[in-house]
């Protein structure tokens, strides 16, 4: 039996349980939405491809982007708490067109991180069971099953998501930094020149890396989507939102620039390596913790999975309340207090263009690449609009100081040279439809929005 948020209570909690988060559990939702095990794995080798030597530079500069973002955030979230998020930090102070442009970015992109995640979720368990048996499952049949899973534990229990989430990702880490500490102390004290001094990189390939390497972070905002359901939710969400951007850029500076070194040490390309984490194992001296890392990439890709439901839905309850989708959706559970049809919504909108471009023969790979693209427009354009509307959100709350717009400012500038990384030079192939896409999918939901605004306009007018 499910129920919409009624009582008094309820109103001031959506219908969520109200603060069972711990701190650290709330850290959980943004370090899985990051997913930071699949970075090593799978993200920084496309970096290096494009960037070379000058990987850890891209990793470098994509980490002061985004704690420019992250100080914006966290700003926003000491004065206000829901589960809307970065929608509800836009909607607050700029017009109500661009809150919704917002929310829909925000939407678009935690299901289509979803959608990434589920692709490499289906590529490393195929690559695992392939090296187990000598054969592989069925694609669409894997990708229902880690949606199914995921989609279940959402709806039964946040807190259960939470710590399944938190130890997932510290389990895997804590493998890959330990094979990263055995190459390094293999390496010996003395630094590696030839990426320090970025020979062969050139700026073109340093750009185009760059933007990939923002793809790294998306997400680390997540905790925000538990203002109702994190305890102290105005003191531990900052603090989440700050922690998971640093953490997660320690560890990506610290493997790209590993990562490069090692497999150089062996004579081969990281850029071209599809199994980079077996290699580096095999160098560190430790070659039967490359199969483990792998297993704990396919364990985080199903993190990445359930983190990405769990924020969708939040995001897409809160729009509900507020008229940006059908009212219906902002029902939650009666026992389990989880916004159960948002969930639901949110997992089959997740894993339908997984389903349809695998069972298309698309790899996992590939699906990986193309979902989380576009996912990072998404993101991009939430991140640029909340920047943007911190000065003025301050003046409000009375917390204005001079020069409190530079960080904004600096941080809406990142986000513009980003976007302009994703468009300019156009890319090849399927990534190229990726902003046509992204533009129809926006188009639609403002569409939604101004009939759904015109309806009440002329309900009230003939009330």
């Amino acid at each position: 039996m499910e129920t919409g948020a009624q009582t008094s209570s309820q109103a001031s909690n959506y219908g969520l349980r109200r603060e069972v988060l711990s701190p650290m559990e709330t850290l959980a939702q943004s370090v899985s939405t990051i997913a930071p095990t699949t970075t090593p794995a799978a993200t920084i080798p496309l970096v290096c491809a494009l960037a070379g030597n000058g990987t850890w530079l891209a990793y470098v500069l994509a980490t002061a982007a985004i704690l420019l973002v992250a100080l914006c955030i966290s700003r926003f979230s000491r004065y206000s708490a829901s589960p809307g998020s970065l929608y509800t930090y836009a909607s607050k102070i700029l017009p109500p067109s661009l809150g919704a442009t917002a929310a829909w970015s925000l939407l678009l992109a935690y299901i289509a991180t979803g959608s990434s995640v589920i692709g490499g979720f289906y590529h490393y368990a195929n690559l695992l069971l392939h090296d187990a048996t000598g054969h592989a499952a069925s694609t669409v049949v894997l990708a229902l099953i880690v949606t199914v899973i995921s989609m279940g534990i959402a709806w039964r229990d946040v807190r259960i998501s939470a710590r399944l989430m938190l130890w997932i990702e510290a389990v895997s880490v804590t493998l890959i930094m330990t094979v990263v500490l055995l190459v390094l102390v293999r390496h010996g004290l003395h630094l590696d020149w030839t990426q320090l001094r970025l020979r062969g990189m050139s700026g073109s390939g340093l750009r185009l890396g760059l933007v990939l390497a923002l793809f790294s972070f998306v997400g680390f905002e997540s905790a925000t989507t538990l203002g109702a359901e994190a305890r102290n939710p105005l003191k531990t969400i900052p603090r989440a939102v700050i922690q998971s951007a640093l953490l997660a850029g320690a560890i990506f500076i610290l493997c790209a620039y590993t990562e490069v070194l090692g497999l150089r040490t062996v004579g081969q390309d990281l850029g071209a390596s599809q199994a980079p984490m077996r290699v580096l194992a095999s160098v560190g001296g430790v070659p039967a913790l490359g199969l483990l890392i792998d297993i704990g990439v396919l364990v985080s890709m199903f993190a990445g999975t359930l983190a990405c439901i769990t924020a969708a839905a939040r995001v897409l309850l809160l729009m509900s309340r507020n008229g940006l989708t059908h009212g219906s959706l902002r029902t939650t559970h009666v026992r389990h207090e989880t916004p159960s049809r948002a969930i639901a919504v949110t997992g089959i909108a997740a894993v339908a263009p997984v389903v349809v471009l695998a069972a298309g023969g698309a790899s996992g790979l590939d699906v990986y690449g193309w979902m989380g693209s576009l996912a990072t427009y998404g993101f991009i354009v939430t991140y640029a609009l909340v920047s943007v509307a911190l000065p003025s959100y301050l003046r409000d709350q009375g917390a204005y100081r001079p020069g409190v717009e530079i960080i904004p400012w600096l941080a809406f500038t990142a986000m513009l040279l980003a976007l302009a990384g994703n468009l300019y030079p156009v890319p090849e192939g399927p990534y190229g439809k990726l902003p046509y896409v992204y533009i129809a999918y926006l188009t639609a939901g403002l569409l939604w929005y101004f009939v759904s605004r015109g309806n009440k306009k002329s309900a009230a007018a003939g009330g």
